[in-house]
């Protein structure tokens, strides 16, 4: 669908712009999420990652449209092209292609996910597990025929999981979706563990 969506724009001729600032740096298993549909925005922004906790947020377009702003009009930005915050940026993406994590990122996903689909054939209040890379949800559910939102189960595997030291949180217009967003140093051993607990803190719901 995001195809359709860039097409819907463009037929406008508006601008696509990406919003980057959670999906991007290899968190999907690609550095752009766009990447994974073979799509070109026009401007991409991102943020948080690119500065790996200094306080940094960039936006990326072409030539064409940045030229376009230079019609005289003048623009002022405070903290705009700060070297420090540049130089930080810079050691960030030395470090993504040093430690290929990108790839890294691509690898731990596709297990976890796999975990995660294999860990709903024996959990019914799972309906559904989705995403890529190291960004997926996993939505609980009353029945599975209904998909009605299981919210409070989704409360409470949260709180379970912080008990055993892992952190999650919901997502989603009724917030049972358990969102899987960690550190890009999140390993194979991590998944192994995160999954172990999600499927005792569903155990430990259904009994």
């Amino acid at each position: 669908m995001p195809n359709a969506a860039y097409d819907a724009v463009r037929v406008t001729n508006g601008l696509v712009i990406a919003d980057e600032v959670q999906t991007g740096f290899g968190r999907t298993g690609a550095f752009w999420a766009f990447e994974r549909y073979n799509l070109e925005p026009d401007i991409v922004t991102m943020g948080k990652p690119a500065g790996n906790g200094h306080p940094l947020a960039v936006v990326a377009t072409t030539h064409a449209i940045a030229a376009a702003f230079n019609n005289g009009m003048e623009y002022f930005n405070t903290f705009g092209g700060n070297p420090v915050s540049a130089a930080v940026g810079n050691a960030v993406l030395d470090e993504i292609e040093r430690l290929d994590v990108v790839n890294h990122g691509r690898i731990v996903g596709e297990r976890l996910l796999r975990l995660l689909t294999e860990l709903a054939d024996r959990h019914r209040a799972i309906g559904d597990v989705r995403g890529a890379g190291l960004y997926l949800g996993v939505e609980l559910v009353e029945d599975r025929g209904s998909k009605y939102p299981a919210t409070a189960l989704a409360r409470d595997v949260v709180e379970y999981a912080k008990a055993q030291g892992v952190l999650l949180s919901t997502d989603g217009p009724f917030s049972n979706v358990i969102k899987i967003k960690p550190p890009m140093v999140f390993d194979s051993a991590n998944a192994d563990r995160l999954v172990h607990v999600i499927d005792q803190a569903l155990t430990a719901a259904a009994s």
